[in-house]
């Protein structure tokens, strides 16, 4: 994932490249850099569960057109639990305090909320195994096993996000 960090780099324009001259400002632009590459990166995590969410909904379309609408609701806690997610991804905040911010977070501290929230990816590829594994136990004996998995993975993603916040509250002291 640090190929988005370096993109935002690349993308300088001339004004920050002659304000990063400024002694004690290039370390605020760089972080600033930071910021937005882990604004990126957590937008890119949402958008790949989203994509997860909207699979789980054609997944409860075929119960219901399949006579399992007594699996919809085992199926519907996993979506609520992936919407949860999603929205709290968007919406964290950047692990960032801005200039005059009495809160001063150091790079090295956003490194690491950076490599955080790329390791919430790995997330999204367990979750896709927990739904295809639904997909092929849709009208198996298997499909309450494998519905209470992705309820399993789904809430793992949740507590491994709310970790997150733990993060940011041993940065900010």
């Amino acid at each position: 994932m640090s190929d988005i960090y370096e993109k935002v780099l690349g993308d300088k324009d001339w004004f920050k490249k002659i304000v990063e001259k400024i002694p004690g400002f290039k370390g605020y632009i760089e972080r600033g850099d930071r910021r937005e590459s882990d604004k990126i990166l957590r937008e890119n995590v949402a958008n790949q569960f989203e994509a997860q969410y909207q699979r789980i909904s054609g997944i409860q379309r075929d119960l219901i057109s399949q006579g399992g609408l007594m699996y919809v609701d085992d199926l519907e806690v996993a979506a609520i639990k992936i919407r949860q997610f999603i929205d709290r991804v968007r919406t964290a905040s950047y692990g960032y305090a801005g200039l005059f911010d009495a809160i001063k977070i150091r790079e090295d501290e956003l490194a690491t909320v950076y490599q955080y929230d790329a390791h919430l990816l790995e997330f999204e590829q367990e979750l896709v195994r927990a739904i295809d594994n639904v997909e092929v136990s849709v009208g198996s004996d298997g499909l309450p096993a494998a519905l209470k998995h992705l309820t399993t993975v789904a809430q793992g993603s949740v507590d491994a996000f709310n970790k997150r916040a733990d993060i940011l509250k041993g940065i900010a002291q």
